[in-house]
């Protein structure tokens, strides 16, 4: 009997517990499961989503990438002002292009070097951080003719009846699905992630697959950080603060192991859409806005247990 709940537990707790949640605040809010607000939440999942999708390609070589949050805010700033000075189609190119240097930064010393992931991405956050605050001189910044420009298609249009950030969103999984699962790149990561030392016996640059997935990661956080500066038109220097630990804690929700090696694009869409009708979940019912942090801290806890209790066959030590 207790093989069997733990059997349930790992493969299916966190589902189960999301389900038993939906039903509360269904009952208890009725406009949580109605099409405008589940178009919202998907709206607002967007942006985490697809920095998520980045992320997971660093999670699955069993390394971390805690810059993202502080460079999604360097990248709103970078697009919302070059947008005012050079137009929003150089703007987005030049945002795109700084996320891969960072990116590629992160890489040359994670996977180069050899330094801990999460003392480099930790640095990162802190260097970002201040960058920001060197760029924009301390002051917020917005998109001038607001009303004029194309620019805000990205994070307020609608396609078909769908939002725009929605389906670039999709679009960028089905990609990031693709590659995962068809392409040699992909299993490498796989590959690394499950057994560094095996994956460079059987041939595999473990420094450029690790390298890769850096890059990755920052050129999602730009396409993240086009779409934030779209929606809001405007970019405060802590408008990334906390997305780092919302974006891992969607990826693991998902499933992603922590130790590398398991996981998928279409786990992490799953989680942090899950983690997104969490936090409006809690809204509805009238809980203040730092609840969710709290929430986010259990997921992480919890999906980190379930997940070394897969790998150790029961749930319970």
């Amino acid at each position: 009997m207790g093989q069997t709940i733990n059997g349930v537990l790992r493969r299916h707790g966190l589902a189960l517990a999301f389900l038993v949640f939906l039903g509360v605040v269904a009952l208890n809010a009725e406009a949580f499961l109605s099409p405008g607000n589940i178009l919202d939440v998907l709206r607002q999942v967007s942006i985490t989503g697809m920095m998520a999708l980045g992320v997971t390609f660093v999670v699955l070589t069993g390394r971390l990438d805690l810059s993202v949050g502080s460079l999604l805010t360097l990248l709103t700033v970078i697009v919302v002002d070059q947008h005012n000075i050079t137009g929003p189609f150089s703007a987005i190119v030049m945002t795109l292009l700084v996320g891969l240097a960072v990116g590629a930064f992160n890489g040359v010393l994670v996977g180069f070097v050899g330094l801990n992931a999460l003392i480099v991405t930790l640095a990162m956050l802190s260097f970002l951080q201040g960058l920001v605050l060197l760029y924009s001189g301390g002051s917020n910044v917005n998109v001038a003719n607001a009303q004029e420009t194309w620019f805000a298609v990205f994070g307020r249009g609608d396609f078909l009846g769908l939002p725009v950030p929605v389906i670039l969103f999709l679009v960028g999984a089905v990609i990031a699905g693709v590659v995962l699962q068809f392409t040699t790149f992909g299993r490498r990561v796989y590959a690394v992630g499950g057994n560094e030392t095996a994956s460079i016996f059987s041939g595999i640059d473990a420094r450029w697959t690790v390298f890769w997935t850096y890059v990755v990661s920052g050129f999602t956080t730009g396409v993240a950080a086009v779409i934030m500066g779209s929606r809001v038109m405007g970019a405060q220097n802590t408008i990334g603060q906390g997305y780092e630990l919302t974006v891992l804690a969607g990826v693991i929700l998902g499933g992603t192991s922590l130790l590398g090696g398991s996981g998928s694009i279409w786990r992490t869409v799953i989680g942090i859409s899950m983690l997104g009708f969490i936090q409006n979940g809690l809204l509805l019912l009238g809980f203040p806005y730092y609840v969710q942090w709290l929430v986010t801290w259990a997921v992480i806890i919890i999906a980190v247990w379930i997940d070394l209790g897969a790998k150790r066959g029961r749930i319970f030590a």
